[in-house]
């Protein structure tokens, strides 16, 4: 273990994020400078702390080992989460305790979408946009985009995108260097965002909801300028415009970037996690939209734009809402919430386990049964055409295993903290799958709630974002052997 090398990585990356905040800084100079003064603050702490990690090991030269890129992910993506709470603890037009400063910051970071804070409508648009941009970052994941920077300061970054990335995916390297494989995922992406904001522009946003929005729905992070989302613009093709780019963002951006490069958009249409991730989401949606009418919940016209929306919004793990989860009946919020613990596809900016390895489990699943029928026979398990290795499997079974073990285990935590089931079990889904919304007693967001319960939810959001194994392989003896 380097520890060194983690240092100076640290202190680099603490540095390039304080830079960060100099955005949200300009929007509060021309604010107020009472508003500017909490994010001046931020900076510099945040500046000289990174400094002070770098300073004594700034030369120290070792090659990154898989355990390090482990410990220098979880440590980041933990230290940025109380670093970037800086300007939400430090805004004299917030006024909150620091524990939800620490909530709103790793909420945005971890592209949950989670939010203490109520009366965004009031809010100077420097905070506004400052979360925003933390869950931008987010989305794409900070480590990424910070392999395409960090060689040219001396760092190679392939130990760091592997534990940014554990499990199976597809299109690992989409060209031969690490770093032009970050650099060609933060283009799709931002691509994607520019795309969005113009979309959002031209059906009637302003300038600001526009880019604000585009952050929070290309990252699939779902915190908003207004306190009733989405809802707050009361229009149709806000909507439609927010559905097409939930099922775009939910996709492989490795498949963006091939089609792209192939000008083929065969590319989608020959990949079996994206085929098998459309029928899930289609069934969901054809199930609600026959509920939301069968029960008179809302009209033919209503159904279909507001349960397509919603339950993308779920789904995707976005967490933009324009309907009161409570008033539906709750067969169709648990549904959801449970088509959320799935998420999108491997290498999106989803949470939740992956239709790539629901897909294999479903297919060891039917492949036993057919194994039980004909007990002789060798039936290998394919995806794509090609063989999967009982490794793979493995690991897959292994990861299923783990997150609901953790799933179980804080829930029990929270009902524990006094909260009843129904709410715990919506908070738990919310946060570990980074989904944001919930139901039942967090349907009106994550502000009641007390501060063992928060801390709990916080620790649940970075284990989701880091995908589980990432974070809690640092727990155990043999990741710190020698």
């Amino acid at each position: 273990m380097h520890f060194s090398v983690t240092f100076r990585i640290l202190g680099i990356l603490l540095m390039l994020f304080s830079s960060i905040q100099l955005v949200p800084l300009v929007f509060a100079l021309f604010e107020s400078q009472r508003n500017a003064s909490g994010f001046i603050y931020a900076i510099l702490i945040t500046f000289f702390s990174g400094l002070f990690l770098w300073l004594p090991v700034r030369n120290a030269r070792h090659d990154l080992r898989i355990r390090d890129g482990f410990l220098i992910t979880s440590l980041f993506w933990t230290v940025l989460g109380l670093f970037g709470a800086l300007p939400f603890a430090l805004s004299e037009a917030l006024q909150i305790s620091t524990m939800d400063a620490v909530f709103e910051s790793i909420s945005g970071l971890t592209a949950t979408g989670a939010t203490v804070i109520e009366g965004l409508d009031e809010l100077p648009r420097s905070i506004l946009f400052y979360r925003q941009l933390l869950q931008w970052l987010g989305g794409i994941g900070i480590i990424v985009v910070a392999v395409a920077i960090l060689p040219m300061l001396g760092v190679g970054g392939m130990q760091l995108y592997k534990a940014e990335t554990p499990g199976p995916s597809k299109n690992s390297k989409l060209t031969p260097r690490i770093t032009e494989t970050a650099k060609a995922l933060f283009i799709v992406y931002l691509l994607l965002t520019v795309a969005c904001a113009v979309a959002y522009y031209a059906v009637g946003m302003s300038g600001f909801d526009a880019v604000a929005h585009s952050f929070s729905t290309v990252s699939l992070a779902g915190f908003s300028t207004h306190d009733d989302s989405l809802g707050f613009f009361n229009s149709d093709a806000v909507l439609i415009v927010a559905i097409v780019f939930m099922i775009v963002s939910s996709i492989n951006f490795g498949l963006h970037f091939l089609a792209f490069s192939r000008r083929s958009p065969m590319v989608y249409r020959r990949d079996s996690e994206t085929r098998f991730y459309l029928t899930a989401v289609l069934v969901c949606v054809i199930l609600t939209i026959y509920c939301l009418i069968a029960w008179d919940i809302h009209g033919h016209r209503d159904s279909i734009l507001h349960g397509t929306f919603q339950v993308l919004s779920i789904i995707t793990t976005t967490g933009y809402s324009t309907e009161n989860l409570n008033a539906w009946p709750i067969a169709l919020p648990i549904m959801a919430i449970f088509f959320s613990c799935m998420g999108g596809c491997v290498g999106s900016t989803t949470g939740g386990i992956k239709a790539m390895r629901v897909m294999l489990i479903f297919k060891q699943g039917m492949r036993e049964l057919k194994q039980l029928v004909h007990p002789q026979a060798v039936i290998p398990l394919k995806v794509g055409g090609r063989r999967v290795e009982a490794t793979v499997v493995s690991a897959v079974w292994s990861f299923f295993a783990i997150y609901t073990s953790a799933y179980i285990v804080l829930l029990i935590l929270l009902v524990l903290t006094g909260l009843d089931f129904t709410t715990a079990f919506s908070a738990v889904a919310a946060t570990l799958n980074n989904l944001g919304i919930g139901f039942a007693g967090v349907s009106n967001g994550f502000g009641s709630l007390s501060e063992p319960t928060k801390a709990i939810l916080c620790f649940a959001m970075l284990l989701g974002r880091l995908e589980i194994f990432t974070l809690l392989v640092l727990f155990t003896p043999a990741f710190w052997r020698i």
